[in-house]
């Protein structure tokens, strides 16, 4: 493993063969996370090559957090994705297994679950359940008109002017907030939002900062862009100013990405006094800012601060990313973007050369949600889901005899939990009895957090499956 003739398979001098050598070995699994490096001196010796050689290459993957240096310990492979990243990693001429999704032991053993079982409680899945997507039809549209829309995408390339203007109305019903159609980007989703970003307005390196623990830490796009994602600290407001200004001092901080209503994995709702400070901060300090709100409709009490931080966006430092994913299923995939016009084109013009623009057919389909069902649908669905969070509530009381703790949720889709453990082996005993009960959740560790917290979903939540075991 360790033998001088495996750095000749690398360019450049030495030190640039050994750090491309040990990349390679973490990319291909040789290494793996956590998994301690020998001595510089050992390296050194096996390599027959200098001490400050393996130094320099060392303390270079250090930097860039893809090694840990732990004094009086040794170094370390890197368990976490906190700051990796300074190079875009993708790399076709990496082997094809490479790509395929690198699943913890637990996650492979949910994944087998599924497979095998039909009836479970699937916690860890964060998506609509099926029987509370609603039934929509198509319009009155013929094949013919459909037809006209496709030829003329290049044309509607920022989205179908009508549903543009029914997202505006939106906006201005639920939020009190006049948005220029001209400044509203339809997207295939959050997902592909943040792709566009990435791609179009941050460069490999550029540092980001992001709550943490976060859904955004779990997105393999911010990795493939070279990004450094840097956590920062929350409390049952969202980030801290504290924490944050700490983080932009550190790493140079170029955009901001926050979820701050309803927050994924944690549930929490950002007050509006922390939005406009986040907002005044970040313009003393000209970061972006991108917000992602996806669960803003789905507050379980009235009176919530659920405005978004765009509402008090002076100087177009926010980009504001809604989706109706949440309300009306994953298979339509809509979701739309409010930025400056200049930025809108950008993005869109990225878009068109990757995929050629969007399918009207899910466009239709979201309008006709917006303009005869979002109202109703989403009463219904906030009064399921708060039904739903507070059976799992009871059931985890039960369950754990009053051992575990959690913030009631206050709406959306998640409840954040602490089980009582300390060790890894006691988590997973834990996740395995849970699991012998065809309950799934997802772990803290897949949005950067510390062992024995875990995201439990409770919209797929069933009291008769857990019954029956």
């Amino acid at each position: 493993m360790w033998q001088k003739q495996k750095l000749t398979q690398f360019e450049g001098s030495l030190f640039q063969q050994l750090t491309h050598l040990i990349e390679h070995y973490i990319e291909q699994g040789i290494l793996i996370a956590g998994e301690k490096l020998p001595s510089e001196r050992e390296l050194a010796k096996m390599l027959q090559i200098n001490r400050s050689t393996v130094v320099h290459a060392l303390e270079l993957l250090t930097e860039r957090s893809i090694l840990l240096r732990r004094r009086g310990s040794g170094t370390y492979v890197n368990n976490k994705k906190w700051g990796v990243q300074t190079y875009s990693s993708i790399n076709w001429r990496l082997p094809a297994h490479f790509y395929r999704d690198k699943k913890s032991f637990y996650q492979q053993k949910v994944a087998q679950v599924r497979a095998q079982q039909v009836h479970i409680c699937d916690l860890a899945n964060g998506d609509l359940p099926t029987n509370l997507i609603p039934k929509l039809q198509l319009p009155d549209t013929s094949l013919n008109e459909l037809i006209m829309h496709e030829k003329n995408s290049d044309a509607l390339q920022l989205g179908l002017p009508s549903l543009k203007a029914q997202i505006a109305t939106y906006m201005q019903t639920q939020f009190s907030m006049q948005v220029d159609i001209n400044e509203i980007l339809i997207t295939s989703g959050t997902q592909q939002s943040l792709f566009l970003i990435t791609q179009g307005l941050l460069k490999p390196g550029d540092a980001v900062g992001i709550e943490s623990p976060s859904y955004f830490y779990s997105l393999p796009l911010f990795q493939a862009a070279g990004l450094r994602l840097y956590g920062i600290e929350c409390d049952n407001e969202g980030i801290t100013l504290e924490s944050l200004s700490n983080c932009v001092q550190q790493h140079q901080i170029k955009w901001l990405f926050l979820n701050p209503i309803f927050q994924n994995p944690m549930g929490f709702v950002m007050s509006n006094k922390r939005k406009q400070a986040i907002v005044a901060f970040c313009r003393s300090q000209c970061i972006g800012i991108v917000e992602d709100d996806a669960y803003s409709s789905l507050a379980f009490k009235p009176n919530l601060p659920v405005l978004p931080i765009k509402k008090w966006d002076q100087h177009n430092q926010v980009i504001y990313l809604g989706s109706l994913s949440k309300y009306i299923g994953g298979n339509i995939r809509i979701g739309w973007m409010v930025a400056p016009r200049n930025i809108i084109k950008n993005l869109s013009n990225i878009r068109q050369h990757i995929d050629s623009g969007l399918s009207i057919l899910p466009q239709l389909l979201a309008q006709e949600y917006l303009q005869h069902h979002h109202t109703v649908h989403q009463q219904q669905l906030r009064q399921t889901l708060q039904i739903k969070a507070e059976q799992l509530m009871h059931w985890l009381d039960c369950y754990f005899g009053g051992e575990i703790t959690y913030q009631p949720p206050l709406g959306g889709f998640h409840l954040y939990a602490h089980l009582p453990v300390k060790t890894v082996a006691q988590e997973l005993a834990v996740l395995n009895k849970l699991l012998s009960k065809g309950v799934t959740v997802s772990q803290g560790a897949d949005f950067g957090d510390n062992l024995g917290t875990i995201r439990l979903s409770y919209g797929h939540f069933e009291q008769q499956i857990i019954s029956k075991r």
